[in-house]
């Protein structure tokens, strides 16, 4: 029997903006994610850009041109947004599929929207945690999981925004997220001991420790899990060298499938021995442990 520490893991496969503004790239990686990746989970993001924007903002050009959508920002995140139906059309595809569907929302307009449709959780990323304003309209019409990353927060902050959803009554509907703000992240700045300290902390204040993680490769993700992070977020692309900023941080789908397999195997051999010397092991210990002669 798994032991009672570990959760069993769940995985997410944050396709955010990857799919290019493209329904048909957002439903191929919605499928493969739940097919062959054996995700739990695909996550969208939902902004409303003229209200999250300055006018500035919105009519600066993208600070790195070769990864532009448009002749601005602001129209480079234009392109790059699904309406509200088309969530809508996204969370049917998902359950056809048989894979959970969930959004990130990073504004008041996107966190109605989404609510609106019903997912199991919403996510509200590391550069929103302090719209309070909006966290309060999560707590007060959202009857599912809320789920906030700690990137780029202080230990204020971080305290600051537990206390609020405990006295919104929703501390329990909480996953919060060990997290670090960069993309790609070098592994000494992934600080995954911070695992340790969200969980001491307030793992018996909120409902899950997560870990969000924008590092290469799969292994720190196992070793998350095993301090006691069991949801496991990752950014997930069809292709790495496609243009954009989030592809280059992301896994392609064979790197998400081997992460699952590997999320899985170490649930199975977190375990205590049954009894001392297992079924297995008695046949090796007959023909094989020292005896006196």
């Amino acid at each position: 029997m798994n032991c009672d520490y570990y959760r069993k893991p769940r995985l997410i496969s944050e396709i955010g903006c990857n799919h290019k503004g493209e329904m048909k790239i957002a439903k191929e990686l919605i499928k493969m994610a739940a097919i062959y990746c054996k995700a739990d989970v695909v996550k969208f993001q939902k902004r409303c850009n003229k209200e999250l924007l300055t006018v500035e903002q919105y009519n600066a050009p993208h600070p790195n041109p070769a990864n532009a959508f448009g002749k601005t920002y602001g129209q480079h995140r234009e392109y790059l947004e699904f309406s509200s139906d088309q969530h809508k059309e996204l969370k049917e595809y998902c359950e056809e599929c048989g894979i959970e569907y969930s959004t990130s929302v990073w504004d008041l307009t996107s966190a109605r929207e989404i609510v609106s449709i019903h997912p199991k959780f919403i996510k509200v990323p590391s550069a929103c945690n302090n719209h309070y304003k909006m966290l309060s309209y999560l707590c007060d019409n959202f009857d599912g999981e809320i789920h906030v990353s700690l990137g780029m927060t202080t230990r204020e902050e971080e305290e600051n925004l537990v206390k609020f959803f405990e006295h919104a009554g929703r501390n329990k509907d909480v996953v919060i997220y060990n997290c670090t703000s960069g993309y790609p992240v070098p592994f000494e700045n992934v600080c995954l001991m911070e695992i340790k300290r969200l969980i001491e902390a307030y793992g018996d204040i909120v409902k899950e420790i997560g870990f969000s993680g924008h590092h290469l490769g799969i292994a720190v993700d196992v070793a998350a899990y095993t301090l006691g992070a069991s949801t496991i977020e990752r950014h997930y692309t069809l292709d790495r060298t496609w243009k954009g900023t989030d592809h280059a941080a992301s896994l392609e789908p064979e790197g998400v499938r081997k992460l699952k397999r590997d999320l899985m195997a170490a649930y199975a051999a977190l375990t205590y021995k049954e009894k001392e010397v297992l079924d297995i092991e008695q046949v090796q210990r007959e023909k094989l442990k020292y005896r006196e002669h």
